[in-house]
């Protein structure tokens, strides 16, 4: 009498239910999808940090956006004063816009992309006539023959 106890079998069932859900399609596409992400984020971080971010400060009269801050008064003598570094803020606010930018491009393409494929097999393919088309067609053609 190998029956096992109700309590392993509802763990087993467990790790059948997760075993199917974790190798479903989209868990994976999503999986990817972070990865690439999250790469593609340190990718555009690094561009608007070290290239765009530079040059935007040359153009407001080279100020560095890190190094922006505004120190306030503390309350207590012995403790360091608060900083508020609004810098740091900007340049998230830039990359963020950079990353908004990308995507847009990206998905733009995408779409151009998607309605360039969808013309041309629209274009291959001949016109599908629909049923009360086709048996009207065959009455024409029916009436043709008997006159």
């Amino acid at each position: 009498m190998n029956k096992k106890p109700k309590k392993e079998k509802k763990r087993l069932g467990v790790v059948k239910e997760f075993k199917e859900f974790i190798s479903r399609g989209s868990v994976m596409d999503l999986a990817v999808g972070i990865i690439i992400g999250s790469s593609f984020t340190a990718i555009v971080n690094a561009v608007a940090t070290n290239i765009i971010t530079p040059v935007i400060g040359i153009l407001i009269g080279g100020i560095d956006f890190s190094s922006l801050s505004i120190t306030l008064p503390s309350l207590f003598p012995e403790a360091e004063p608060p900083v508020f570094a609004y810098g740091v803020f900007l340049q998230a606010v830039i990359n963020f816009f950079i990353i908004a930018v990308c995507v847009f491009t990206i998905i733009k393409f995408m779409n151009t992309l998607k309605n360039k494929i969808e013309s041309e097999k629209a274009e291959e393919l001949p016109p599908v006539k629909s049923a009360d088309i086709l048996l009207l067609e065959e009455i024409r053609d029916l009436l043709k023959g008997q006159g």
